[in-house]
């Protein structure tokens, strides 16, 4: 019997998998118990928290359970453990290029402040990188919730470690709360530093926030920016400017965003020529990686192999790698695409598109 292509074999990048978010569970539980720490039910549960975000008190839930998550990380056995790991489940399923985002505000007090943790993290993905062959880079990420000058401060840091791995300034957080215009100077810090500006927006907040993030900002990327499927022009625009969206389906679905996988407009995005780039977000607490955002592409929302394919082209497009490196991934997509349907693997079959998708 001939079974589709298993996704995990297609060579891909991931563009957007936030720090602590790419945590796996067992570790998360692990790390609490060297460190004393108790976890609260819905970290410890066998399968992912119940996650609604669309209103203040949704996302406030989410934002606490990830505070916690991140608290296990305490001193660089840590750090090191959770990147080398990270890349383990990145070439596990076919991740051959990663930009993690990481906002090291957050571990700075228990690291030695912020480029100390900083240079931490960097020293940890070069290990991984080694030991792996996973491409890895990093975007340091600013607090919308933060006040900008808390932001101009990181995109400086940013910019100081242009040339040891950091390609990117980020801006995270509920895109409904202020204004990205308040950020624009942090932003062009990051930018006249050489590296890609690529905040969040179009998730929790529609349309007008992937604008923002264009006109304010300098989007290069957008991080979500799924809701731009609601207004055309915006859509046309993101087409004609080459503005990679990083659609993350599954927490899309879990945090309510969209009832059903089959509501995401991943295929409306598609086929207006918006460039995308399917992104895991945070595993830890949507239940599956980067491999499954594909399988729920191809299962619920009916894109061919060659569509899949299609998908692992842009992000590697959008990807901050050397070129030799890109054209040689491009080629390997290619193959898969020409090797036609295999038998499913030995070991873990080829599941279906994961706990998280609810």
């Amino acid at each position: 019997m001939e079974h589709q292509r298993d996704v995990r074999l297609l060579p891909k990048a991931h563009l957007h998998l936030h720090f602590t978010g790419a945590m796996r569970p067992a570790t998360l539980h692990e790390l609490a118990a060297k460190h004393g720490l108790h976890l609260p039910e819905a970290l410890v549960s066998e399968t992912p928290p119940q996650l609604r975000a669309t209103d203040e008190r949704g996302w406030f839930r989410f934002q606490r359970l990830y505070d916690t998550a991140r608290s296990v990380l305490r001193d660089e056995e840590d750090i090191r453990r959770l990147v080398h790991e990270v890349a383990e489940d990145e070439l596990a399923d076919g991740s051959r290029w990663l930009e993690i985002q990481v906002d090291p505000t957050s571990y700075a007090p228990r690291l030695g402040g912020l480029t100390p943790t900083l240079e931490l993290i960097l020293d940890a993905v070069a290990e991984a990188e080694a030991a792996t062959g996973v491409g890895i880079r990093v975007l340091v990420a600013a607090n919308r919730m933060k006040h900008p000058l808390d932001a101009r401060t990181l995109a400086r840091l940013a910019v100081r470690f242009a040339d040891r791995g950091v390609i990117g300034f980020g801006l995270s957080n509920d895109e409904r709360r202020g204004l990205a215009r308040d950020f624009d100077r942090a932003f062009a810090i990051a930018r006249e530093g050489g590296l890609l500006a690529a905040p969040h927006g179009g998730e929790l907040a529609g349309p007008s926030s992937v604008r923002d993030c264009l006109d304010d900002l300098g989007a290069g990327r957008v991080g979500h920016g799924v809701r731009a499927a609601e207004d055309p022009r915006l859509m046309a625009r993101l087409a004609a400017e080459g503005v990679v969206c990083e659609v993350c389906p599954a927490s899309n679905v879990a945090l309510g965003v969209y009832e059903r996988p089959e509501d995401v407009p991943l295929r409306r995005l598609f086929e207006a020529g918006v460039r995308i780039a399917l992104g895991a977000d945070d595993p830890l607490l949507f239940g599956s990686r980067l491999a499954a955002q594909y399988r729920l592409a191809r299962e619920r929302l009916g894109f061919s192999d060659e569509e899949l394919a299609e998908l692992a082209r842009h992000s590697l497009r959008g990807a901050r790698m050397p070129e030799e490196r890109r054209g040689r991934l491009l080629a390997e997509v290619d193959a898969w695409l020409a090797s036609g349907p295999l038998p499913a693997p030995a070991g873990e079959p080829d599941r279906g598109v994961g706990a998280g998708v609810r």
